[in-house]
């Protein structure tokens, strides 16, 4: 409920037309709301929602009332349906952005490996290792070129022989890469 409905309820309070109607059709209007939206708390909160809505409009007034309440009712009832299927859909497309918590195993293999990278990386030639450091980094061709004061047409060859030396050295030492 809204921060205007406090001064409302209080001069809602004692209107015989508003308890009239009220006592007649509630039930009524939270059973339509609740069959939109599928949860009878909400709907009930949706069908007050709707009679102070209809007691601030008072132009429905008399023989309108009826039609005004089942109409607004379920325009809320289906405004609540699309806010629900539009947070579930925002909530999936955010889980699924969120990564999965690490476990303490994948810690200390991910560590474990990191480890191992570092020595192979540190028994290259230093040029080998610089040049898959780089690349690795996510530098084009040519900014590795600049980086290493190489020709920019020779990188490619130069990074795969680093990758061979990398891979052969990490066999060596651990196995399979």
């Amino acid at each position: 409920m809204d921060a205007d409905a406090i001064p409302i309820l209080a001069a809602v309070d004692g209107d015989a037309e508003f308890d009239a109607t009220f006592t007649a059709y509630y039930p009524r209007i939270a059973r339509v709301v609740a069959r939109v939206v599928g949860d009878p708390g909400r709907a009930e909160e949706l069908a007050v929602e709707t009679f102070l809505r209809w007691w601030r409009h008072r132009a429905v007034r008399g023989s309108d009332a009826p039609g005004w309440l089942y109409r607004t009712a379920v325009r809320l009832g289906l405004d609540e349906l699309r806010r629900q299927q539009r947070r579930a859909r925002y909530e999936r497309l955010m889980a699924a952005l969120q990564p999965v918590p690490a476990t303490p195993q994948d810690v200390h293999e991910a560590d474990d490996e990191r480890r191992r990278v570092r020595f192979v990386l540190a028994r290259l030639r230093r040029r080998e290792a610089a040049l898959l450091l780089l690349r690795a980094d996510g530098l084009s061709y040519e900014e590795v070129a600049v980086a290493m004061k190489l020709n920019q047409a020779s990188i490619g060859t130069l990074i795969s022989r680093a990758q061979r030396a990398f891979r052969t050295e990490y066999s060596r030492r651990y196995g399979t890469v």
